[in-house]
């Protein structure tokens, strides 16, 4: 991408790799790469950005390939002026950048119970966007409002009435960077708050590949497949089911491997490329398909050009 870009005062990065900013390990870079102070630089570039130059607001990478031939237009990525929370009574209001974790690890020792997000992966701006959920709580069932930047630069409140959840998404607005979220728990006593959290941990920790590289669950779950086409015959399924079903844990493609321990993990073995990864997915998605009948559908984002052919 050629042409003057608007003048920041964060840090503005032509041509940076995006590989080591997400939890695979993989992408190429992006034509540019913007972590904006704060809100007004952030309001200011995009308002000043030409409308014909895509945005692509990025998390921690902690749900995304990046394919290996990188990200066209501006990746923005948000950083410490973005973390911050504050607490009152029930109520949370954090920055989008703060790790789910750490939301829930604050809330807690306030007392307000927002347990759920500690072992979703990534940051709280991503886990509105696709409206995460873990334990039967989503963060539609906790969100109370949210503060976006439009893609023309324009700061909006979006309260529940404006967004349309749905399983593993929303329609927030393409190009929208998501800045803070607010969000309202239910009280709890902080050291059993606090217990909850280790036990949700310490069975993470035994039945996910939490040491490899992956980006959480690959697919998301069949939910309501009926295998006969009647009504009182759906049934919830989850994907790990019906990969294991299909035969395919730790099948592999290159340095990409459905994980041994659990199955709708897809991890990076070493040397894995975003072209393995993608392929592998599809491949498991081909063969479930033929196996069962059930379509599975990405979870993990894709985003990205391919590599150039040699």
């Amino acid at each position: 991408m050629t042409g003057e870009m608007p003048s920041v005062r964060g840090t503005l990065t032509a041509d940076r790799p995006l590989n080591d900013l997400t939890w695979l390990r993989v992408g190429g870079p992006a034509d540019w790469l913007f972590q904006p102070a704060d809100v007004a630089d952030l309001q200011a570039f995009l308002a000043a950005l030409p409308a014909d130059v895509p945005v692509f607001p990025m998390g921690v990478g902690s749900n995304l390939i990046v394919r290996d031939g990188g990200v066209r237009g501006v990746v923005i990525r948000l950083g410490r002026g973005f973390n911050g929370v504050d607490i009152d009574g029930t109520t949370v209001t954090a920055g989008a950048a703060l790790l789910d974790a750490m939301v829930a690890r604050k809330a807690a020792e306030a007392g307000v119970d927002l347990t759920f997000l500690r072992t979703i992966p990534g940051s709280l701006g991503g886990a509105l966007r696709m409206n995460a959920g873990c334990y039967g709580t989503y963060l539609r069932d906790v969100f109370v409002s949210a503060r976006i930047v439009t893609r023309t630069g324009e700061l909006m409140t979006l309260t529940a009435d404006d967004i349309e959840f749905a399983y593993r998404q929303t329609n927030i607005p393409e190009g929208a960077v998501i800045i803070d979220v607010t969000l309202q728990g239910g009280t709890g006593d902080p050291d059993a708050l606090a217990a909850r959290m280790q036990e949700q941990l310490d069975k993470r920790d035994a039945t996910q590949p939490t040491k490899d590289r992956s980006a959480g669950s690959t697919f998301r779950n069949p939910a309501g497949f009926s295998s006969t086409g009647r009504a009182d015959d759906v049934h919830d399924l989850k994907a790990w089911k019906v990969i294991d079903d299909a035969g395919l844990r730790g099948f592999s493609i290159g340095g990409a491997q459905m994980s041994e321990m659990h199955s709708n993990f897809m991890i990076n073995t070493g040397g894995a490329t975003a072209h393995d990864l993608e392929s592998l997915g599809e491949e498991v998605r081909k063969r479930v398909f033929q196996n069962s009948g059930i379509e599975l559908v990405w979870e993990i984002m894709r985003v990205g050009e391919p590599a150039a052919e040699e």
